[in-house]
């Protein structure tokens, strides 16, 4: 006769748990010394039980996880990036993003030898024109599927404070873009970089809120028989059970506001870690901090995972830095296993109990940004971008005061390390002067002033 493994033993109520636990606290403060409080206003517990998930409906997987290698080219002159790209797809890559900096770039010889049915294919266009967009397509022919063009109008004007043209040039040219899409069959136009949230100080419920605002600008004002997949590039950062159920808890967000519209409900999550924490002095830490982020966004359910070299803040692109980004999901994936497994994430109290309440939080505030006027109006209002400084400044100061810690950086920190003359790039946030709309959204990571005094103190100036 069978017998199940467990049947011998009585099951324990969360009751009987918490109260086992206040025994052994000898009369300290349950709640003082074990539970703490999230950004975004969610407590968590030192244990999580099956009666937390009482409200909480869900599904396992019965499927493996399912992710692609990423890396980013910059195209400043195709042939070459198209070198590049046919180098790092025999090295490991499995996926590509092209910058693509003008129309004077060529197609042709940018995707030459590339399997279009095979490698997905995410462009990151900085410009905005239909012709080009019509071209690729052409080239392309009946290979569309793994194309994802991740056009955004409203990310740029975020990002810079003014859209390519106008609201009205922009989104005539967007649904052009649409149109053509449809035509030949490729559905995976819209992106919206939620990103740039993440990198400037947003907390999760505000990033997932408005992810999912800036999308709905998109749903409103078009025909949502030319939407198809829509692509998230999203920054993870981290705090790794939290970063896993945000984008559990994006997706769950998608599905309910895509079926609103009659669209697909399936999106295509890129991920890639958050540039906020890395540092500049102790840099080989970010190489930690990088995995355990990519981590998250596997475990997530990311679609694509583009590693950040460990050095991008400061040096130039380079080949060793690269090769270690793409090894170290290369690692993941071929000797960790992590796309050999059903998703581990899948039932978990815990992470089942933070993403329905990160879901909530960010419905709520979701609704509140509709109700008072959309996405867009906020922006132009700058609500959008106090509320992003406000939780920024609370960040920055439980770095300044040492409860947030970066290793190398506010703790720790090694005094025979010099940067000075080890810098190629600016690696620090700035803004061009020039006149703008909208007030921009500014990426800045913590460790800035930080790092400002200590190359002070080597000679350098700003």
């Amino acid at each position: 006769m069978e017998k199940k493994l467990f049947d011998e033993f009585d099951t324990v109520s969360a009751k009987a748990w918490k109260q086992k636990i206040q025994y052994g606290l000898k009369g300290k403060d349950y709640n003082e010394s074990l539970v703490w409080e999230s950004p975004e206003g969610i407590k968590t517990k030192p244990f999580y039980h099956a009666d937390d998930l009482d409200r909480v409906a869900f599904l396992l997987s019965k499927e493996n996880l399912s992710w692609q290698i990423t890396q980013e080219i910059f195209v400043a002159d195709a042939a070459k990036a198209n070198e590049k790209a046919l180098d790092v797809l025999k090295r490991g890559a499995e996926s590509l993003i092209f910058t693509i900096p003008s129309e004077g770039v060529g197609i042709e010889p940018l995707l030459a030898g590339i399997d279009l049915d095979a490698v997905p294919i995410h462009f990151n266009f900085l410009f905005l024109s239909t012709d080009y967009v019509k071209k690729l397509m052409d080239f392309a022919a009946n290979d569309t599927s793994n194309i994802h063009l991740g056009i955004d109008s409203i990310g740029h004007l975020a990002r810079t404070g003014n859209w390519f043209a106008s609201l009205e040039k922009d989104f005539g040219i967007l649904n052009g873009i649409l149109a053509t899409g449809k035509q030949s069959g490729t559905t995976n136009a819209l992106g919206i970089d939620a990103s740039l949230y993440q990198n400037a100080g947003a907390n999760m419920v505000q990033q997932l809120a408005y992810a999912l605002a800036h999308a709905n600008e998109y749903l409103n004002r078009f025909d949502p028989e030319s939407i198809g997949e829509v692509t998230f590039k999203i920054a993870v950062g981290g705090t790794y059970f939290f970063e896993i159920a945000k984008i559990r808890a994006l997706r769950k967000l998608w599905e309910a506001l895509a079926a609103e519209f009659q669209v697909p409900t399936k999106c295509h999550i890129l991920a890639i870690p958050s540039k906020r924490n890395k540092t500049l002095y102790g840099y080989n830490v970010n190489l930690l901090r990088g995995t355990s982020e990519c981590m998250s966004a596997i475990l997530g359910g990311a679609d694509a995972v583009c590693n950040l070299a460990y050095d991008s803040m400061y040096h130039k692109d380079n080949e060793f830095a690269e090769r270690i980004a793409r090894n170290q999901l290369l690692i993941l994936k071929e000797e960790s296993y992590f796309d050999a497994i059903q998703n581990p994430a899948d039932g978990s109290y815990y992470i089942e109990s933070l993403t329905q309440q990160l879901a909530e939080k960010s419905l709520v505030l979701f609704k509140d940004i509709e109700e008072n006027g959309g996405f867009l109006k906020q922006l132009k209002d700058h609500t959008i971008q106090r509320k992003i400084k406000e939780s920024a400044l609370k960040e920055q100061h439980l770095f300044d005061t040492g409860a947030t810690i970066l290793v190398g950086t506010n703790a720790y920190q090694n005094a025979a390390d010099k940067m000075k003359d080890t810098l190629e790039l600016y690696p620090f946030g700035k803004t061009k002067q020039r006149k703008t709309l909208i007030e921009p959204i500014i990426e800045r990571r913590l460790a800035e002033e930080v790092e400002k005094e200590r190359l002070m103190g080597e000679g350098w100036k700003q």
